[in-house]
């Protein structure tokens, strides 16, 4: 239930395409008009459409509940918050994180990975959103009096490309296609200022400790960063850090801060066996599988927690070492069989091996402590069709459409079940789905006509409406 991640050309390609409509329509906004709250929702909407369709997105709700919950937390400590936020987990190993303007902020694994605590990883979301909230980016489009918007189009998608792709060559990008927009000049008013950082550590500081967080998580985040600038995928530095300039004295400027707080706030603890467990999934499952083994591999088994063992167990599977990795399943369960990851992670292996009969009791036990599990409601839908038991697969295969409507592996599924259970509108109409998300434009619209052929009531036209816009919006995305 992962996306493959499609090349930068494309993503740039996309986000001017989602932008100039905006500006065709705005394109007398000179000389200090103003963008609009609709106008930026309109635009993170769109930009959240293309984003979700280009990059890895994570469809683990562990994972992606995990970073909701910190963001909404985050946001109680900012009201009021002029946006929606909506949070989203993107599989890259770079220390990053960003936020578009209408209220949506998207975290790298490598992020959760690196962060020791989870009022770090707070600090990070905090600061983003601090971002968004005070307009920095919108704010320094409207001072560009000498273009239209769409001129400015270009600098935008070239500021994001920058900061999605982290490192020297996407930076690189980013200003070569800032340049050709409106040049170098109005290129760096679109650039973070030290009085933007400055804004944004105070504002997101504040929302930490008003959230409830230990404010020390802040700078020690960005300290992580700089310690980790030279290990970052062959770059000089974390992405972050280059789109995000001054850190140091930043660093410096919010541990005064910290100092003058009441001492009570720097007291806080908070439990990091989630954090821990989220941490085990993201390395297991999205790091390359030989450098996971060999983490797993250097830790003393004294130190081993169960999610230790799923983990290890994982990476032993994505090496095709099955017997050593149902050793280390087995050892898990033995450890923590009460505990839904633990059996959702060894009921996945079980899946996987051919045994059916052992999964579905580790995936039943998954899904029924956790209603909102993806992952274990996918397979248990997937075992279940096996088994010709139609109308539970459907069922729980829908409630994983609902829980990650854009993830086109959970609508080839619903897809091939619909089928085999008879229903070929609902089959043709979810493949098309399927397609459409993974950008196989031709293959979806062959499946449209299908539907197309078949739907009879107004709810199934609707429902073929709805396919027949997202394939137009992706054609427009794709060009």
């Amino acid at each position: 239930m992962r996306r493959t991640p499609a090349t930068l050309t494309a993503l740039f390609a996309a986000l001017l395409l989602v932008i100039a409509p905006v500006a065709t329509a705005r394109a007398n906004m000179l000389f200090g008009d103003k963008l609009t709250l609709r106008d930026e929702n309109k635009m993170g909407r769109e930009f959240d459409q293309i984003i979700r369709s280009r990059m890895a997105m994570v469809g683990d709700t562990y994972i992606t509940d995990y970073v909701d919950h910190i963001v909404a937390r985050v946001v109680t400590g900012k009201r009021p918050m002029p946006y929606q936020v909506k949070s989203a987990v993107i599989a890259n190993p770079l220390l990053n994180a960003f936020a578009i303007p209408g209220g949506f902020i998207y975290v790298f694994t490598g992020l959760i990975q690196a962060v020791e605590t989870e009022s770090q990883l707070a600090g990070v979301i905090a600061h983003e959103l601090a971002h968004v909230s005070q307009r920095h980016v919108v704010s320094r489009i409207e001072k560009q009096k000498r273009v239209t918007v769409l001129s400015t189009a270009g600098m935008l998608a070239g500021l994001l490309l920058g900061a999605v792709t982290g490192g020297d060559t996407g930076t690189k990008a980013g200003q070569a296609i800032m340049v050709g927009s409106a040049g170098a000049g109005a290129a760096a008013m679109l650039q973070y200022s030290q009085e933007d950082e400055r804004e944004a550590d105070h504002v997101g500081l504040n929302s930490m400790v008003k959230a409830g967080y230990n404010p020390s998580g802040m700078p020690e985040t960005f300290e992580i960063m700089m310690k980790n600038r030279w290990f970052d995928s062959g770059s000089e530095m974390p992405s972050y850090l280059s789109t995000h300039p001054g850190l140091a004295d930043r660093i410096s400027y919010l541990q005064d801060r910290i100092q003058r707080m009441p001492p009570e706030f720097l007291e806080r603890h908070e439990d990091p066996t989630l954090l821990k467990k989220i941490q085990c999934l993201v390395r297991s499952k999205m790091s390359p599988a030989n450098t996971a083994l060999a983490y797993w591999d250097d830790k003393p088994k004294s130190d081993y927690t169960p999610m230790d063992y799923v983990g290890r167990g994982n990476a032993l599977m994505r090496l095709k070492k099955m017997e050593e990795a149902r050793a280390a399943f087995e050892t898990a369960l033995s450890k923590a069989g009460d505990d839904p990851l633990v059996a959702r992670e060894a009921g996945i292996y079980y899946f996987t091996v051919g045994a059916p009969d052992r999964a579905v009791g580790l995936l039943q036990k998954a899904a029924i402590h956790n209603k909102r599990d993806a992952l274990a409601l996918f397979y248990l839908a997937r075992l279940q069709a096996e088994g010709k038991q139609f109308t539970q697969a459907i069922a729980n295969m829908r409630k994983v459409e609902t829980l990650v409507p854009e993830d086109w592996e959970v609508h080839h599924h619903l897809g091939m079940i619909l089928g085999a259970s008879g229903d070929h509108f609902g089959g043709n109409l979810h493949l098309g789905f399927a397609s459409a998300y993974s950008m196989n434009l031709e293959k979806a619209r062959r499946h449209q006509r299908q539907a197309g052929e078949l739907a009879q009531t107004e709810t199934q036209k609707q429902e073929l409406k709805e396919l027949s816009d997202l394939i137009e919006e992706r054609a427009k995305a794709k060009k």
